[in-house]
């Protein structure tokens, strides 16, 4: 999805606008990026643990500053393009969902997290985790022909 696209949809579905007002109450200094999304540095709430998280257009981040030719800045950048084709902040819950998911399988909230694989795991500063030992016994084998 072009960036334009995306800044406009994100503003017309009200996400951008939670992710300005979220870099604010957190203390985070705004700044227009690249791709026309915006930067909010130096957030101070313990909430979302993570070093950087997105809202629509808006990558926040607890770091005094983002490259926007970064791993981690592209990542969140994908984000911003799930929250325009997800409905805006109706992304929050589904993330949630699909976090819990992959915890129960996991143990970890990205490794199994569809918005995180398809963001790229690697690039969030995520790993990707085997499943739980119980699950893993209770998977049926694979035949080789399964396996090619």
């Amino acid at each position: 999805m072009r960036s334009g696209l995306r800044a406009w949809i994100n503003l017309a579905n009200g996400s951008t606008l939670a992710g300005l007002g979220v870099a604010a109450v957190g203390g985070a200094r705004v700044a227009r990026s690249t791709d026309r999304l915006f930067v909010g540095t130096g957030y101070r709430l313990p909430v979302p643990p993570a070093p950087a998280f997105c809202l629509g257009n808006v990558i926040v981040t607890r770091l005094n500053g983002l490259d926007p030719s970064s791993a981690l800045f592209r990542h969140e950048a994908r984000h911003a393009t799930q929250y325009a084709c997800c409905g805006g902040v109706l992304m929050v819950p589904l993330y949630l969902v699909a976090a819990a998911v992959s915890w129960t399988l996991t143990g970890d909230t990205g490794s199994r997290n569809v918005f995180e694989r398809r963001a790229g795991l690697a690039e969030g500063g995520y790993t990707d985790k085997p499943l739980r030992p119980a699950l893993r016994r209770a998977q049926p084998a694979r035949s080789m022909t399964q396996a090619r």
